[in-house]
């Protein structure tokens, strides 16, 4: 065997073993893999600290499909959360002042003797009866 056979059947061995590997990377991140454990540290028979480790291998789409999804709400792997975040609590301390601001205007009101009808929003969308059958307003 010379040295070009040599290096081609090096490669194929090469090329064999991470077409092998693709295969089982493949297969585990489709499937999944769990590995759990538990370190127990104990000094004369007693237990000073114990680790549980639970490691879940597996795709993004297939962790979705078991329900895990905790990396969505984790603002270190989701950068984009913070800035909605900010967003919402800009939009959280608007909605507060809008209050304030509904609430002296009502006040205002009130102490000038004007009669005020009550908000559509804060009626009850339908009435009782006596016989307890709901009617629309």
């Amino acid at each position: 065997m010379n040295a070009s056979e040599s290096m081609r059947a090096a490669d194929t061995e090469r090329y064999d073993r991470s077409a092998g590997l693709v295969e089982i990377l493949d297969r585990v991140l489709d499937k999944g893999l769990v590995v759990a454990g538990d370190i127990k540290v104990s000094l004369a028979e007693v237990e000073l600290l114990t680790i549980g480790i639970r490691l879940l291998i597996c795709s993004l789409d297939k962790a979705e499909e078991l329900g895990l999804d905790w990396w969505k709400f984790d603002r270190r792997l989701s950068p984009g959360r913070r800035l909605r975040s900010a967003e919402s609590d800009q939009l959280r301390k608007e909605v507060r002042a809008l209050e304030l601001q509904v609430t002296s205007l009502t006040r205002q009101a009130l102490r000038a003797g004007v009669k005020l009808r009550p908000s559509r929003a804060r009626r009850p969308a339908h009435k009782r009866t006596a016989q307890g059958v709901s009617h629309g307003n």
